[in-house]
């Protein structure tokens, strides 16, 4: 499966493209807020989002069967800003399922900014 093709479909919100990447069985789960997708809601959740996407793939990892990726996914107009990890099972090259984590981006908490912990990642 190409992975980066296929976050190219989702982040142009390309129905038509996303499809054929899932097994007609797959499912989606984002564990943030406690969603569980068959594939066409999960097309219809990512396409039918109110704005446009933008983003790039950070980091892939394979293991077995299994594809891991994280990915820098923000609006286009740089209102929001995400990172998400994305677990990937895979099927004869096709998605059976996939595990999903978001987080917002954002600046560190002021309390960890008072104690003078970490630097920043990116200048």
């Amino acid at each position: 499966m190409d992975i980066l093709n296929y976050w190219k479909a989702v982040l142009n919100q390309d129905a038509e493209k996303m499809k054929p990447y899932f097994h007609q069985d797959a499912f989606i789960n984002w564990h943030n807020t406690n969603e569980h997708f068959s594939v066409d809601e999960f097309i219809r959740a990512n396409c039918e989002y109110p704005g446009q996407w933008d983003g790039a793939v950070e980091r892939i990892e394979k293991i077995n069967d299994l594809l891991i990726s994280v990915t820098h996914v923000f609006t286009r107009d740089r209102s929001q800003s995400f990172h998400v990890t994305s677990f990937i099972r895979l099927k004869n090259e096709q998605i059976m399922s996939i595990d999903e984590y978001w987080g917002d981006d954002g600046s560190a908490p002021q309390w960890r900014l008072d104690l003078h912990l970490g630097t920043p990642i990116k200048p």
